[in-house]
């Protein structure tokens, strides 16, 4: 920091009055004497130094050895050295003809600490310091501190924190270092408990009012904050009232003046607002002139105000915006539409003369990636839809940019664009992506113990980006007393060029009993299966699944509902081997991976077991999901989910006998109460006709039952139970509830997000309704029997991994649903 004039013309005085003593030559001498006797510089001397090497100092120093100096040349070297800003004192002496500069080093900050600030963020603000001069390791300056502590308090006064109070702390420590903290106590932003507009006469003021930020405090403002004064809201809600009459025509509108007051204890505030409404005017012509490089027929699409309408800004600035957009999609990213208006105040009329100023058509020089410290630059280069040597256009990068933020790797809405013009060339540009990681996989490690279960080890690795290769791998281990699942899982997006994809699944699992939300059977499978994928257009894409699957099915009568039991005697066999294909087509705009806010996601698919598997069958599904940004406080998801499957070919029908097993009896010898089946043995064949056992023909048709649909939980709809909704079986003699899942599953959700509420993407509130129900078939298929209830969830990827936490009111319920009010899902992350 250079010193003060009025510092410099003392330390000239005193060095005059010094030299009228003619001191002697062996003694000290300042520097304004040895001017009056001007002399060589033999050798130079700097004391005082601490932090600061000598070598720093003879850099910014205008004298070297050999030098005649005199004053103006002290003069000139003091002035360069306090230009530094590394000094607080400096002062220059004689020996003989050693020049002795003595120095006093402003001291280095060593720590810099923000305490108490919640509306402005930490790192905002310490990039603010770090701008003006204050940063760790830097030298420390009292005036740049005192700077810093203005311009905060007007931050928070442009945010309506009247009574904000600064307190910077210096601490003094060894070795000239000192201790920076700002302690900051916000206090409350003033509220706004009134607004007026004056002049407004065609217009009421409610209407004009609409859509605004600032607000009189009302019941929703402890969520709106809106009745929170704030100078930049206040300016852009007058910005709106501006929009609001010029898109009606009111183009001699003004604002003439807005008063702010305040009340003495610093904590209401009143608004009042002057406007002149004028008159309505027409557009009596549009044209368009200068370079428009695009045909007059193309032009006159992207003209949208036309001649004889109310004058409307909105309607001027889209037809700007829409030919400048045209013009950036061939080449000419610096395009510009200057709008010159023809007022004719007499007759109330506009005309309008759209200026076209192309600029240079340029072309892409390079595209760069920053922020990528995991993922390589040619799993993002292969997503570009913009590419280098051709000509610039804004719609490919746009693109490029979604399909970045679609990819899942990185953190939402963090994908930012630059251009960047090339030094020494008019027609090229590099366009730079900025993007930020996120956690793209998740990790699984935990123990577990329950009466039922027993201990459980579970570790399941989720990676959706394997080493930076944009390649999806998955493992899982679990065990427990009633299950064992072991399955793996790889997939290439980019096997060739052109975005096919190829992966495999194989998995094995064998559950000694279900988890108790479903029927109880015991099953052994194992699968192999091969994924392919092919895209269509940059939205869609079709899918193909084949593999070989084995199941192993074991029931037990009297405990497995008897529907089940059933079917595997009427098949005859309890290992049902399949050749399964699945064909899949999906659509997906929407904008985000993790947190979209507007776009569509569908699929379609349809699953078969190919002729010669032991049960023929096929399932079809179909997902549905749109987004719908209201406004910038909220966005609707309207999402269902259709699901149905049958058999095809032969039924399976035997004949068997059972033995014929008296019906349960209570203590009393009376039958049991409710009626139920009585547990039956394996069957016997042949079936004699002179057999004691009774004959049954058992039939299996449909769906098989381990194919089943399931609904309810957090995934689906939530407030009931996971798994439980639809058909369930009481006949058997274990006498509980259980589930067996149907052949028609219906679910269907609104859903509405508060992306602002948390101030962090990373997380979102909602507000849901959801219904849904399973169906043993499409005959059975009821609107009376459809579920419902209505809730509040939490989204949040934390840094353990995704956590969804719902609390749901059921409240369309069936006699014996099971429901489960507060549910939650969440998984490690790495």
């Amino acid at each position: 920091m250079t010193r003060t004039p009025n510092r410099r013309l003392l330390a000239l005085a005193l060095a005059t009055s010094l030299a009228s003593l003619h001191a002697a030559p062996s003694m000290a001498q300042t520097a304004s004497s040895a001017s009056d006797s001007r002399f060589t510089v033999s050798d130079i001397r700097v004391d005082g130094l601490q932090r600061i090497g000598a070598g720093t100092v003879f850099t910014y120093l205008p004298i070297e050895r050999g030098d005649a100096i005199d004053s103006a040349r002290i003069s000139e070297a003091m002035r360069a050295l306090y230009k530094t800003g590394f000094f607080e004192d400096i002062r220059f002496d004689r020996e003989g003809d050693i020049l002795v500069i003595s120095v006093t080093e402003r001291p280095a900050i060593n720590t810099l600490t923000l305490s108490g600030n919640k509306d402005i963020k930490t790192e905002d603000l310490m990039q603010n310091l770090k701008e003006i001069g204050i940063s760790e390791g830097e030298t420390y300056d009292r005036l740049a501190l005192d700077r810093v502590t203005l311009e905060l308090n007007r931050a928070y006064n442009n945010r309506g924190k009247y009574n904000v109070e600064i307190n910077p702390t210096i601490t003094r420590l060894d070795r000239n270092r000192v201790d920076v903290t700002i302690n900051v106590n916000e206090g409350k932003a003033a509220r706004i408990r009134h607004i007026n507009l004056v002049g407004n006469e065609k217009y009421e003021e409610e209407d004009l009012r609409e859509g605004w930020e600032s607000n009189e405090s009302n019941w929703l403002s402890w969520y709106r904050r809106d009745d929170q004064y704030s100078r930049e809201k206040l300016t852009g809600d007058l910005e709106k009232l501006n929009e609001y009459y010029l898109d009606r025509g009111y183009v001699d509108f003004s604002v003439d003046s807005t008063q702010v007051a305040i009340s003495p204890d610093k904590k209401d505030m009143f608004v009042t607002a002057t406007l002149t409404e004028g008159e309505v005017y027409t557009v009596s012509d549009v044209k368009v002139t200068g370079d428009t490089v695009l045909s007059k027929e193309q032009i006159d699409r992207y003209v949208l105000i036309k001649s004889g309408q109310t004058f409307s800004r909105t309607l001027l600035e889209l037809t700007s915006d829409s030919i400048i957009a045209a013009l950036g999609n061939i080449g000419y990213a610096f395009a510009e539409v200057n709008t010159v208006p023809e007022l004719d105040r007499e007759k109330r009329t506009v005309g309008i003369n759209l200026q076209v100023v192309p600029g240079p058509r340029v072309t892409v020089r390079q595209i760069r990636f920053k922020g990528n410290t995991r993922t390589t630059d040619e799993v993002l280069r292969r997503e570009m839809r913009q590419f280098e040597g051709a000509w610039y256009s804004q719609a490919a990068i746009d693109r490029s940019k979604v399909r970045l933020q679609r990819l899942g790797f990185f953190e939402s809405g963090s994908v930012e664009v630059e251009t960047e013009p090339v030094a020494g060339s008019n027609d090229q540009v590099d366009v730079v992506f900025n993007v930020k990681e996120t956690t793209s996989g998740s990790f699984t490690f935990g123990f577990g113990y329950s009466q039922l279960s027993g201990l459980t080890t579970t570790l399941q690795l989720s990676q959706n980006n394997f080493l930076g290769t944009g390649n999806q791998i998955g493992v899982e281990v679990q065990r427990n007393t009633y299950l064992q699942r072991y399955s793996f899982s790889f997939l290439n997006p980019y096997f060739t060029d052109e975005g096919m994809s190829l992966g495999y699944n194989v998995w094995w699992r064998e559950f000694d009993n279900s988890d108790f939300n479903t029927a109880q059977y015991s099953t052994t499978s194992a699968a192999a299966q091969a994924v392919l994928g092919v895209p269509l257009t940059e939205n869609d894409s079709i899918s193909l699944v084949f593999g070989i699957d084995r199941n192993q099915i074991l029931a037990f009568p009297g405990s497995s509902p008897a529907s089940i039991v059933d079917y595997v005697d009427a098949v005859g066999q309890s290992t049902f081997h399949a050749w399964r294909a699945e064909l899949g087509w999906a659509r997906d705009t929407r904008n985000d991976f993790f947190t979209p806010t507007y776009g569509t996601y569908q699929r379609l698919s349809a699953e078969i077991t190919l002729p010669g598997s032991t049960a023929e069958y096929f399932k079809l599904n179909y997902e549905f999901s749109k987004y719908w940004p209201l406004n910038r406080l909220m966005v609707l998801n309207t999402r269902f989910q259709l699901g149905y499957g049958d058999s095809y070919g032969s039924d399976f029908e035997r004949n068997v006998c059972f033995q014929n097993l008296p019906a349960p009896v209570d203590d009393d010898n009376n039958p049991a109460t409710p009626p139920i089946q009585p547990p039956r043995p394996a069957p016997s064949e042949p079936c004699l006709p002179t057999s004691p056992d009774y004959r049954n023909t058992l039939r299996a048709s449909g769906l098989p039952f381990f194919e089943n649909f399931y609904a309810g939980g957090v995934r689906s709809v939530r407030g009931f139970r996971d798994n439980t909704l639809g058909p369930v079986d009481f006949s058997t003699a274990s006498l509980f509830r259980q589930p067996v899942g149907g052949a028609v599953k219906t679910v269907g959700s609104l859903e509405m997000f508060f992306p602002s509420l948390l101030d962090t993407p990373a997380a979102r509130v909602s507000a849901f309704v959801d219904v849904g129900n399973v169906f043993k078939d499409i005959d059975s298929v009821d609107a009376g029997e459809l579920r419902a209830s209505a809730g509040v969830a939490l989204l949040w990827r934390a840094p353990v991994g995704p956590i969804s936490i719902s609390y749901a009111f059921p409240f369309r319920t069936g006699e014996d649903d099971e429901l489960e009010r507060l549910q939650f899902t969440f998984g490690g992350a790495f």
